[in-house]
């Protein structure tokens, strides 16, 4: 995402590089969605796997609705028609016959969720998708998604920052049901990386300028803790980065983690975090600074919560 939209400024060449060093490192699964740019972030995508489609598991999403002028209109739409012009829309810009993990991007209250889910359910039958997924969904709406036609994958953001999952039933009913979990953000948008010392350093146009967590009191509230992280990464002689993503894997092997990155050298620092063991105490000395709540502030201004865990 942030490759093209969201975290201000592109760069097109050196995105493409990096997805390529990904590929190369052993990283096998790319996360896009029709929102991001719009669009400019599939063709991205689909240009940067030409040629090794093979080597890609690829998902993408849709449901954040764009008008046909490639404009976001802040609505969630999970009409069957809608599905269908946008499928063939991500098909096109990536250049490929089929999506290997397709999701509802977002939960639309007006459309019941077995109508949508049986509008994909047919996709999966035409052989344009081969899984589905769902994303930012509650319980009770998994199950009645999961019984329309199986999920694969629920995406949810997920870190030492944001644990909601642990607590409103989404992680305990994506286990009871064997749907793997894909845990987005797990650096807090960033913040966990201890890079971002004040909101000012954030570039014009960075929508986290309007994050609540990245504003005023929460902001300091969140760096003291930030900084609680960085003195136990170094103790482990590791960056917060890695201490952060290291903390989501080991929260179980039916999770899998999607940090972005624009740059080679963090898209590095990333992959080795998968080599990282946690012991008991570590986990007992991460969950002592950042226990469960422990984030100032919503994740997403009001607006945007309003869409999450329908």
């Amino acid at each position: 995402m942030g490759m093209s939209f969201g975290y201000g400024g592109r760069d097109d060449a050196e995105s493409t590089r990096t997805i390529e060093r990904a590929l190369e490192l052993g990283v096998t699964f790319l996360d896009t969605a029709d929102m991001y740019g719009p669009w400019s972030n599939e063709e991205l995508v689909g240009s940067a796997i030409r040629g090794r489609r093979d080597e890609v598991v690829l998902a993408t999403k849709f449901g954040q609705e764009i008008d046909d002028d490639g404009a976001l209109t802040g609505r969630v739409n999970g009409r069957p028609d809608y599905l269908r012009q946008a499928l063939d829309g991500s098909l096109r810009r990536l250049g490929v016959d089929h999506i290997d993990l397709y999701y509802q991007h977002r939960v639309d209250p007006d459309v019941p969720i077995e109508e949508t889910w049986g509008a994909l359910a047919e996709a999966v039958k035409a052989g344009k998708v081969a899984y589905l997924g769902i994303s930012e969904a509650a319980p009770e709406t998994i199950r009645r998604a999961h019984a329309e036609h199986p999920i694969a994958a629920v995406q949810t953001e997920y870190s030492l920052f944001t644990r909601d999952v642990e607590d409103n039933d989404v992680l305990a009913t994506v286990r009871e049901l064997g749907i793997g979990f894909v845990a987005y953000s797990p650096l807090g948008r960033g913040f966990l990386s201890g890079a971002i010392r004040t909101p000012e350093e954030l570039p014009e146009g960075d929508s986290r300028r309007n994050s609540p967590r990245f504003q005023g009191e929460n902001f300091q509230r969140n760096l003291e803790v930030v900084d609680e992280v960085r003195a136990l990464a170094r103790a482990k002689g590791v960056t917060a980065s890695q201490l952060a993503l290291a903390w989501v894997l080991a929260q179980g092997e039916d999770i899998v983690a999607i940090p972005g990155t624009k740059r080679r050298s963090y898209l590095e620092e990333n992959v080795a975090a998968s080599q990282i063991e946690l012991t008991p105490a570590e986990l007992a000395a991460i969950e002592r600074v950042a226990p469960l709540g422990v984030a100032a502030g919503q994740r997403y201004a009001e607006r945007q919560m309003r869409k999450v865990h329908r």
